[in-house]
């Protein structure tokens, strides 16, 4: 019996389990609220599963990431430059909007070190001191910041070992991903308990407080995927953006939504890559390196909620800061882990430059998992449109350049 339940919790999609926990945790709070103390254990294990796993993979993603020699070719330049630049402005898009409104999250901060930047200088020698911090300390006490920098460090300096070096990497990094997945899939009951546990203390308010932290999160998202986006496309090519913007987020943004990965989405993008008639020399290459990098969608999830945690501390986040916050996030996002809820997992590099401690940043990551029924579908069709969005965009460019281009080429066939 016990088996037959497993193999059908095993083969029910995790965004079904994960609304059925959220359900579930509702009803067990509002309607057997002695039962809270008993579920709200299931939360706690969630959230300490994550910060044992989560530096472990911050560190072992980028390093191999960075490890992999790529083909260089210039004509792969500018869609990385895109890809980076589309990331950024997608961070300065969740910037604005987190300003313009701020929100404030349920956390539990008793007995949490809490230390507030005085400003960008003081913001700017954290992140340094945590650079160089050593590498066993980054990753036993979670310094994020550390834990990146020695993850690049490692990875470009590992970039010319042997064959058999690079195989051990990437295989280490498929094994750490699976216990991600692994833990990823008892996420319905951690969230049964965070969401239980969240309205036990604070009533039903602590939902609403989701609810308008996702609204932030989803403007965020179409701004970017109906006006910034189409923007940087409209600069490049001098043509009507929208009717290749529609295409991809069809063809392509409403797979990644219920797939909810960008790695899943690689053979739908590089079938509309032909239908657009592209170079398959360069979205070859180009598509499966933008699954890896191209997280504009991450960079949103990052920074939005780093911000809506310096909110709810009462942290004051000036201008400087809050640019910093943006590269932060760019970085960040191109190391985030291809599965299911795998930006959120990079909060905490975040949110320590702001001398937020991991054990609050942790909470908020399960924050994260509760609103992750839409925030993450959208934010996976928006990174995996994004692929092939400018990828056609810089051919494209290309064909414009030489008055080869016609608005008809922008539509699939």
């Amino acid at each position: 019996m016990l088996g037959k339940v497993g193999k059908i919790y095993g083969e029910t999609a995790l965004i079904k389990l994960i609304a059925i926990g959220l359900v579930v945790g509702i009803i067990l709070a509002l309607f057997v609220p002695f039962v809270i103390p008993f579920i709200a254990v299931f939360g706690k294990l969630f959230v300490n599963a994550l910060k044992g796993v989560a530096p472990i993979l911050v560190f072992v993603l980028v390093m191999n990431a960075l490890s992999q020699k790529s083909e260089s070719s210039s004509s792969m330049k500018p869609i990385i430059q895109l890809y980076v630049i589309g990331t950024f402005c997608a961070s300065l898009v969740a910037v604005t909007a987190s300003f313009l409104f701020p929100t404030s999250l349920n956390l539990q901060t008793e007995g949490a070190e809490i230390t507030p930047p005085s400003g960008i200088i003081e913001v700017l020698q954290n992140v340094i001191m945590n650079v160089v911090d050593n590498p066993i300390h980054a990753l036993t006490n979670a310094n994020y910041i550390g834990i990146l920098a020695w993850g690049v460090i490692m990875g470009l300096a590992l970039r010319q070992a042997g064959e058999n070096t690079h195989k051990v990497l990437a295989d280490l990094a498929k094994a750490v991903t699976q216990v991600v997945q692994w833990v990823i899939r008892f996420a319905p009951f951690g969230i049964m308990g965070l969401v239980a546990d969240a309205i036990g203390t604070s009533g039903i308010d602590a939902l609403l407080g989701y609810a308008k932290l996702l609204c932030v999160l989803l403007g965020a998202f179409f701004s970017v995927a109906l006006i910034m986006n189409p923007f940087i496309v409209w600069l490049k090519l001098r043509m009507n953006p929208y009717p290749l913007v529609f295409a991809t987020l069809r063809e392509s943004g409403i797979y990644a939504f219920f797939t909810r990965s960008s790695a899943a989405n690689i053979p739908v993008n590089m079938s509309l890559c032909k239908k657009l008639r592209l170079d398959e020399n360069i979205y070859s290459v180009s598509i499966p390196l933008g699954a890896t990098i191209n997280m504009a969608g991450a960079a949103i999830t990052i920074a939005v909620l780093s911000l809506a945690t310096a909110h709810t501390l009462g942290i004051n986040v000036d201008m400087p800061t809050a640019l910093l916050l943006c590269l932060i996030s760019t970085v960040g996002a191109c190391g985030a882990s291809g599965v299911a809820g795998g930006s959120l997992l990079l909060i905490p590099v975040a949110c320590s430059s702001f001398g937020i401690s991991s054990d609050i940043s942790m909470q908020v990551v399960g924050v994260g998992f509760i609103i992750g029924v839409l925030q993450d579908s959208c934010e996976t069709a928006l990174n995996s449109s994004s692929d092939v969005l400018f990828t056609a965009t810089a051919e494209f460019a290309q064909r414009a350049a030489k008055g080869e281009l016609k608005p008809s080429d922008l539509i699939p066939r």
